[in-house]
């Protein structure tokens, strides 16, 4: 293997971080998002029957209502499932598809190009997706599963600061763009810490689709609304786009890791890019060296910028561009990549290597008493998506077409109708050899999520952290334009590893308070014993987030 060659091999005390938390243990079950509220919606699930995917839906739809500031009804969701029957991972994608009347040409005759824009609204697949998940994976009626949500939406909680800040961030936007941004707005300012906030519009939906399925969303009262708050704002989806919406079941893909398999979903989502930023960093001997070293993080943010490249490059709707998979993670490859790695400078372009044939986010974890385990994650992109709200409905639509390349119509990513764009968002899963389940877990953030998922297996793995720690420990995020810009570095590694980095030629800039959590995202872990089958749960402490135990 490659070996990092001025460092020094210190004693395994001498990198261990100290968690500013206790890890969570438990023999029956454990869910772990970013919201206290959405944990227990979850646990309350599970305490009545319901297995891990049940609860996973049940979080993530009170996360829409308690959290809309990254995640909802109007957005989208992906999911993997561990069956411990069978030791199987099955991938579900529930993204949604730009309207068949858009393109380029009609971007152009209606006034351009927005990230925040109508033409960048595509279907909301958080709903359907839902309904597919448990239905697949769960046991429990979706309207069971959905009651949590419904009753805090109806009943009101107390807005924590988090969220306020979010919202009132936005909270301009959503007044403007119309036609009922005042919904989600009280008296027209965000909603402050420490004030009730209730939607009972958002209520509405979720009893209607509690009662007739994901058909009362695509085929009904939402939908109408939804096409009617697109056209106002000048965009082209119609009502067939909505009930045309299906989410998609695949093969969840995956690589080799140090004796473990690390799982994702396939492209469209950008999970590929940690299985390949691994790929590389399987070459070094990680685990050796002290984990705050300047020597160690340039060699991983190498390697993730060398997986970004070919991931910004090649990532696309599979069913409308060929992404070659089984190129992008064949270990020949990684091997190549890895030579280009220079212990003492940083690339000064990477670049993809095959030739082509703010965000925000909720992830959460749920596993239960039987082994089975769901990692899911929703969002909105950008805080509230594009801030365009329907009437009568209490959720603001997504702006994933933001993910759409604009600028050439002849990248397997360019902008055009019924597409899926590139996805950010990505769960995951790792498993040991025998088939048995290793983690569930997952990092928010955009572009920062396969870092902070590399960064996690490292942790895990390489340094035998428990799952607390190893969200809670320092990471390093390409947060804007990956792989050529800015490096993110958080300021509790210290002013010195800034210093060494940038003489190393990377463009480093320090994260520190609130804009941490933006930039190096928030997660959630869930690790199971391969003993004693005991869960151990981890929740970032940049959020408001819990594991809790049941």
């Amino acid at each position: 293997m490659p070996r990092l060659l001025r460092m020094t091999n210190l004693p395994q005390h001498h990198f261990r971080f100290e968690s500013r938390r206790s890890p969570v243990l438990s023999r029956k079950g454990i869910v772990a998002t970013s919201q206290p509220l959405a944990s227990m919606a979850g646990l309350r699930i599970l305490a009545e029957g319901g297995n891990a995917a049940d609860a996973a839906v049940a979080a993530a739809a009170t996360l829409a209502v308690v959290e809309p500031t990254s995640t909802g009804i109007g957005g989208d969701c992906f999911a993997l499932f561990y069956r411990s029957e069978d030791q199987s991972v099955s991938a579900l994608n529930g993204s949604g598809r730009s309207p068949a009347a858009l393109d380029l040409d009609v971007v152009e005759r209606c006034g351009g190009w927005e990230r925040q824009g109508p033409h960048a609204v595509t279907v909301p697949g958080s709903i359907m997706g839902w309904h597919d998940t448990v239905n697949r994976f769960g046991r429990m009626p979706l309207a069971d599963v959905l009651q949590p949500a419904i009753e805090h939406a109806e009943q009101g909680f107390a807005m924590t600061p988090a969220i306020a800040r979010g919202w009132d961030f936005q909270a301009e936007l959503l007044a403007e763009k119309g036609p009922a941004g005042q919904d989600l707005l009280l008296n027209g300012n965000a909603p402050r810490a420490g004030e009730v906030w209730t939607n009972q519009h958002i209520a509405r939906v979720m009893r209607e689709v509690a009662e007739g399925g994901p058909d009362a969303f695509y085929r009904g009262r939402p939908a109408e609304r939804i096409v009617e708050a697109i056209e106002h704002n000048g965009g082209v989806m119609a009502l067939s786009d909505l009930a045309g919406h299906c989410s998609t079941f695949d093969d969840a893909i995956s690589t080799t890791y140090r004796r473990h398999r690390v799982w994702e979903c396939p492209p469209n989502g950008q999970g590929i890019t940690t299985l390949m930023a691994l790929n590389i960093l399987e070459g070094f001997e990680i685990g050796e060296y002290e984990a705050r070293s300047p020597e160690v993080l340039h060699i991983i943010i190498e390697a993730l910028r060398l997986a970004f490249a070919d991931a910004r490059a090649l990532v696309a709707d599979p069913a409308k561009s060929d992404v070659p998979v089984e190129e992008m993670l064949s270990k020949s490859y990684a091997a190549k990549r890895r030579q280009l790695i220079c212990e003492d400078q940083a690339i000064e372009l990477a670049s993809s290597g095959i030739l082509p044939g703010q965000s925000d986010t909720v992830y959460l974890s749920a596993a239960d008493g039987e082994g089975n385990a769901c990692s899911f994650i929703n969002s909105n992109y950008e805080g509230f998506g594009s801030c365009i709200v329907p009437r009568d409905c209490g959720f603001s639509l997504q702006n994933r077409g933001a993910g759409f390349v604009v600028d050439d119509p002849d990248h397997p990513n360019a902008l055009a109708g019924g597409k899926r764009p590139y996805h950010t968002i990505m769960p995951s899963m790792i498993t040991r050899q025998d088939g048995s389940l290793f983690a569930s877990y997952g990092v928010m953030g955009g572009w920062n999520q396969p870092q902070g998922q590399t960064q996690v297996v490292l942790n895990l793995i390489d340094r035998g952290m428990d799952a607390q720690t190893a969200i809670d420990a320092p990471r390093v995020s390409m947060y804007e334009e990956p792989p050529n810009g800015p490096i993110y570095v958080e300021d509790t590694f210290g002013i010195e590893m800034l210093s060494a980095l940038a003489q190393l030629g990377h463009p480093v800039v320090p994260a520190s308070g609130a804009m941490r959590t933006g930039v190096v995202g928030k997660g959630q872990i869930i690790y199971r014993d391969p003993d004693s089958g005991v869960l151990w749960g981890g929740s970032d402490p940049r959020a408001d987030g819990c594991a809790v135990p049941l």
